[in-house]
């Protein structure tokens, strides 16, 4: 498993629906983040594809779809996110073989579109909860105060992405709400290599792809 790094014009044709963005951002609540989850991850969002309408050609612009403190659940064109954003950012592809096994597209525009045109709002306070571990799991299969049900009125970015995945099929399931970013860029759903599209090429994704996703069992 190792990082490579590539130019978005390269990468972009490689693209597909469901590949993960992940996100190491500059600013204060990136930062605490980052702290609370040991990582260089502070967001994550999540490829979507539309074609150009009347076109008899096979043009498509890639979107992402994600959640943020400005504007909840929102989708934009890829490429101004990237170039707009100040941080890194990588480019985690989903395993091709589970992808061709697995992923249901209708389900899974379904559900995304349906959350942005709904305009679900950010949920700072999961968010924050779900990056606390520390007594989530007591004795006699009790939780304690930093534990999340699952709640999908809100989103955080990584509870968006990660109940995205689980609906098109390609994770069993799952309690979103307990899904930080670096939880999610650990799942072992992706290719063996990631990619940097933008940022400081130092910085990787620790235990990056190694861990079953078992472990968020709903």
């Amino acid at each position: 498993m190792a990082m490579q790094e590539i130019i978005y014009q390269e990468a972009r044709p490689q693209m597909k629906p469901g590949d993960v963005i992940a996100f190491g951002g500059k600013g204060h609540f990136s930062e605490i983040i980052k702290f609370a989850t040991r990582s260089e991850v502070s967001h994550v969002g999540i490829v979507l594809q539309t074609k150009v309408q009347d076109d008899d050609t096979d043009r498509f612009f890639n979107q992402i779809i994600e959640s943020t403190g400005a504007n909840g659940v929102a989708v934009c064109r890829f490429s101004d996110r990237l170039t707009e954003y100040e941080g890194e950012m990588w480019w985690l592809p989903l395993r091709r073989d589970l992808w061709q096994e697995k992923f249901d597209k209708k389900e899974f525009y379904n559900f995304l579109f349906n959350q942005a045109r709904e305009k679900k709002p950010y949920d700072l306070s999961q968010s924050i909860k779900s990056a606390l571990d520390v007594l989530d799991k007591l004795p006699f299969g009790l939780h304690g105060p930093g534990y999340n049900s699952e709640d999908f009125s809100k989103f955080f970015c990584s509870e968006l992405v990660a109940a995205g995945l689980e609906i098109a099929g390609m994770v069993p399931s799952i309690n979103a709400s307990e899904v930080t970013p670096i939880d999610l860029c650990r799942w072992n759903i992706f290719e063996e290599d990631y990619y940097l599209l933008k940022g400081a090429g130092w910085k990787q994704i620790s235990r990056f792809n190694s861990l079953a996703t078992s472990a968020w069992a709903a």
